[in-house]
């Protein structure tokens, strides 16, 4: 008998616990040649903004000892062409589909928030906390707890879908920031964005990337996001998507026994197209194995 893969993020049913990263699978057409998608639980698809971004100076993207730096900066071409581009193929998928938004005011969430709320074929939100806050000199929302919680407000208030917040490692206290994000009102907390790191030609005498300092991701990371799931976990009721180096699954049984009711898989998919799928076989194959008739009775399960 094939164990139950089901699982709940806030009102969201998902048919098993993985997703994909935001910034790493596109829109989702571009890995439909590799992945059935509607056998995943649900896709994360590319940060949206309310207009059109064209992002970060070149170079965007430098390979690091197991993992790779981004600053793409959010290069989008903003959430009206997403409505009338992609939002038709969202409604033809059977899966769910996620929608990560981010703004640099809290005016701007929740304007881009109510816009893609009457939107079929999206099921949640995912609000990208990590974005410079400009009316507070540049600050990242997501480091400010205060601020966090003002965004995850206007967000709730402004859509009827399921609000994920996406907290950032780059912080002394991620628990308490889940803290003032779940008292907010999130449905559920996505756990971690990218680590802030730097790379250095050391012939040119020069930082690689033009943006001088990006997003790491990979392996690499992997320690830092399970200790981040724990905490949270520890720190709120609502559920984890857990993220961070998830590669196969055995990583991935690692961030739910931290504490993950879902898992998603980001710079593996470049890597190998279908590592989320090969990841979600792995999670299936580990519950029967060990005789587990539910995934949800790994959630959070590894105890000292």
């Amino acid at each position: 008998m094939k164990p139950n893969l089901q699982v709940h993020i806030g009102s969201m049913l998902m048919a098993n616990p993985v997703t994909t990263a935001s910034g790493t699978f596109g829109f989702g057409p571009e890995y439909a040649p590799y992945v059935n998608i509607d056998q995943l639980g649900a896709i994360t698809v590319k940060g949206t903004t309310l207009e059109p971004r064209e992002g970060n100076p070149t170079p965007r993207l430098v390979e690091t000892p197991a993992g790779i730096l981004n600053s793409i900066g959010l290069q989008n071409p903003g959430a009206d062409y997403l409505i009338e581009h992609y939002a038709p193929y969202f409604r033809e998928l059977k899966t769910n589909v996620i929608v990560n938004i981010a703004g640099n005011t809290v005016e701007e969430y929740a304007q881009l928030a109510a816009k893609l709320d009457p939107v079929q074929g999206i099921a949640a939100l995912e609000v990208n906390i990590s974005c410079p806050n400009v009316k507070k000199g540049g600050m990242a929302f997501g480091s400010d707890p205060a601020a966090a919680a003002e965004v995850t407000q206007a967000v709730k208030n402004a859509t009827s879908k399921p609000v994920i917040v996406k907290l950032s490692p780059n912080v002394s206290d991620i628990a308490a920031i889940a803290r003032e994000v779940a008292g907010a009102g999130a449905d559920a907390l996505s756990v971690i964005n990218t680590l802030l790191g730097m790379a250095i030609d050391i012939r040119q005498k020069k930082p690689l990337l033009g943006n001088i300092v990006g997003g790491l991701s990979g392996p690499a990371v992997k320690p830092v996001a399970i200790r981040a799931v724990w905490q949270v976990y520890q720190a709120v009721s609502i559920p984890i998507i857990g993220m961070g180096g998830i590669m196969a699954a055995e990583d991935a049984l690692e961030f739910i026994l931290a504490g993950a009711t879902a898992v998603a898989v980001g710079t593996a998919s470049f890597t190998n197209p279908r590592a989320t799928l090969e990841v979600l076989e792995g999670i299936e194959r580990y519950l029967m194995a060990n005789g587990i008739a539910d995934i949800n009775q790994l959630v959070g399960a590894a105890q000292p």
